[in-house]
């Protein structure tokens, strides 16, 4: 169903977004252009997505295969760049790689080899996150943090993949406060991950937070909160 669009609304609620990102910057000691604020456009329109590209949002990031393709096309981001932030399906991923200038959900090394593979055909380096479901929760998707290792190893031998850290979706709270905790987990999961020294990796992402939790995400270091609702409002 397309959600209605008030620019006012919007452009209202990411300066609001921004101010709260830049006062927990701060709190943590960071510069405010340490985070990225990545607009999760999901069910959005053409020109929802169009509009909300002309506020001071960095990148935006897509659910669904269709829907990037389709607001990529018709230059809905204004040249700002997309990131693939839902599941991917093996069976999709030629669709993704070459247009999301990131990837963040990589769970399992068949879709890693998925990705390398059509990057290969397309001659391209595709950015990838690995996802970590550091809730240990069932319905979610991601690897146990104690099994990323393996994602790592395969990838430092790929040519057309490029590791660049981190993305998690923590138990949801309402208070930011209570995720803080598996935020930290992430944080030194990625100080881990840069001490072995994986080839072929850039580690400079961790993708974590969204509306009710990127203050407690900046917190802990994350350097792309994702925020959807609180930019846009709730999905009907």
């Amino acid at each position: 169903m397309a959600l209605l669009f008030d620019s006012g609304y919007v452009a209202d609620n990411v300066a609001k977004i921004r101010f709260r990102m830049e006062k927990a910057a701060a709190t943590a000691g960071r510069r405010p252009d340490e985070v990225l604020l990545c607009a999760a456009c999901k069910g959005r329109t053409y020109e929802t997505v169009k509009l909300s590209a002309e506020l001071p949002v960095d990148v935006f990031g897509e659910n669904r295969m269709q829907e990037l393709d389709a607001h990529l096309t018709a230059g809905a981001y204004l040249g700002k760049p997309c990131h693939f932030i839902g599941h991917l399906q093996t069976n999709k991923v030629n669709k993704v790689v070459g247009k999301a200038a990131l990837i963040h959900s990589v769970d399992s090394l068949r879709l890693l080899d998925a990705i390398q593979a059509a990057a290969a055909r397309q001659k391209v380096i595709q950015d990838v996150l690995f996802e970590v479901n550091i809730g240990g929760e069932p319905s979610k998707h991601g690897v146990a943090a104690d099994e990323v290792w393996p994602l790592f190893d395969a990838a430092a031998g790929m040519c057309n993949v490029r590791v660049r850290g981190l993305m998690a979706i923590p138990p949801a709270y309402d208070n930011g406060l209570e995720s803080q905790r598996y935020f930290a987990m992430m944080r030194r999961l990625m100080e881990i991950a840069k001490e072995r020294r994986f080839e072929n990796t850039v580690l400079d992402t961790l993708s974590m937070g969204m509306t009710a939790s990127f203050e407690a995400a900046i917190l802990e270091g994350a350097t792309v909160v994702r925020i959807g609702t609180g930019i846009y409002g709730a999905r009907e």
